[in-house]
């Protein structure tokens, strides 16, 4: 019985598992404020980054991180971005470009 409860609780792990499966390591950064895969951001002033241009946000990643973004959410960004190397960055970007 414990047998069959743990490959149950298996095949619902791996059910559940895709919709983050290609995503990369570091997007759970990203998701708690943008929402699953950069679609529903929790605050209206949050952007979606679903569908977005990839050297748009390469770009805008690297601002962040490099201090050269200005805005009511920089201080965040920036902060989320600092620890961010270029791979993880280019990463994030080609994720979020083509959901």
């Amino acid at each position: 019985m414990k047998y069959y409860f743990g490959k149950v609780l298996l095949l619902i792990s791996l059910g559940s598992s895709p919709v983050y499966s290609s995503a990369p390591p570091k997007e759970a950064l990203c998701r708690a404020c943008h929402g699953v895969d950069g679609a529903a951001p929790i605050a209206n002033n949050y952007p979606k980054l679903n569908g977005q241009n990839k050297d748009y946000l390469v770009s805008a990643l690297k601002a962040y991180r490099g201090g050269q973004r200005q805005g009511a959410l920089a201080a965040a960004m920036s902060a989320q971005a600092k620890g961010l190397s270029d791979a993880e960055i280019d990463a994030l970007a080609d994720f979020y470009s083509k959901k």
